[in-house]
């Protein structure tokens, strides 16, 4: 790793859990009026990683040029402080993909430079992430309290049994190379506190109603009956069905029935999707290892929606289907079942 001359760059996985009952993390994540808060609130926890400030919590503001980020500390008199990549990176630690896997929200951190994960690594180790976490989560969510279980994994090293051996927690995450860019939803979620600042830039209230509901929200599922780009109907057992998009009830379905072939099921797909090419499968089995076969299902065909957008028909799941032999599953999705319990 040492004499490498190629950057150095590695990813984790930040796992976020409220110990409070009325406190679900991926339910107020997926809320349009709670989203900015929470995204808000991430960003600012790692920007607390950039100060000396001994309470963690900090104010984001907008740089001289409105392209990128400062900082200064909300309650004491700490210096001002840079983030230096104006890109949406906070001191070399950058969000690429927030996922929703109740009761855990889960964060694909991507470290840009040995010494700012060693940095992050210390703060984890330490508790300051967790409480700057708690302490911004509480401000922008106006609620008393937040009280956080963490966990920081890389792949299928679970990076909280090895923190006192700081360099193998790094060669850990180096291996773990991220496999994508930052996600459409933290860029725009990114443009949209941009956007924030620059019209609250004279104003120093941060209270929780400064997180705005965002125009228009990304939504994880495209809508029915849109215009596809492909076949309007296809044949399947001698019938004739419409090509309608991968709907959240197939979603679920999906993911109860389908069990250990999940990933066959992947690889079929992944003849015609990018997003699911190798190693994602593999990486998304370790991954959720710990949560499951119906969250490794989950988030495969979540993944594959995300990615192909209108292009994620039922059409495509159903010719995965058939080819791994799960013709049950095939009918039960449209509705075969139903019909021959009705007759």
């Amino acid at each position: 790793m040492a004499g490498s001359s190629a950057p150095w760059i590695g990813s984790a996985y930040l796992f976020l859990q409220s110990t409070c009952k009325t406190i679900t993390l991926p339910a107020l994540y997926e809320s349009s009026q709670k989203k900015p808060c929470v995204f808000k609130a991430l960003k600012l926890a790692l920007a607390a990683l950039c100060s000396d400030c001994p309470r963690g919590s900090v104010r984001l503001v907008m740089d001289g040029h409105g392209s990128g980020w400062a900082g200064s500390c909300l309650d004491c008199d700490c210096a001002p402080f840079s983030l230096p990549d104006s890109t949406g990176s906070v001191n070399g630690v950058d969000m690429l993909k927030v996922h929703c896997s109740h009761p855990h929200l889960i964060v694909q951190l991507k470290f840009c430079k040995q010494e700012n994960c060693r940095q992050f690594l210390r703060s984890y180790r330490e508790g300051a992430l967790q409480k700057s976490l708690q302490s911004h989560l509480q401000l922008f969510l106006a609620t008393t309290t937040v009280p956080l279980q963490v966990e920081l994994k890389a792949g299928s090293e679970h990076l909280d049994k090895m923190l006192k051996d700081e360099d193998h927690c790094l060669e850990c995450i180096y291996r773990e190379k991220p496999d994508r860019l930052p996600d459409e939803e933290i860029t725009e979620l990114e443009e949209h506190l941009k956007s924030l600042m620059l019209h609250q830039s004279t104003n120093n209230n941060v209270a929780g109603k400064d997180c705005s509901p965002l125009k228009s929200p990304p939504q994880p599922y495209p809508p029915q009956g849109s215009s596809l780009p492909t076949q309007l109907t296809f044949i399947f057992q001698g019938q004739q069905f419409d090509n309608r998009t991968i709907t959240p009830d197939d979603h679920q379905k999906f993911a109860k029935s389908v069990s250990k072939k999940w990933k066959q099921v992947a690889r079929s797909l992944q003849k015609s999707c990018r997003a699911l090419r190798d190693p994602v499968v593999d990486n998304l089995a370790l991954e959720y290892d710990r949560e499951g076969l119906y969250e490794q299902a989950y988030q495969m065909l979540l993944r594959f929606i995300q990615s192909e957008g209108k292009k994620a028909t039922i059409a495509r799941l159903i010719a995965a289907l058939e080819e791994n032999g799960l013709v049950s599953l095939a009918e039960e999705l449209l509705g075969l079942h139903a019909s021959e319990d009705c007759s």
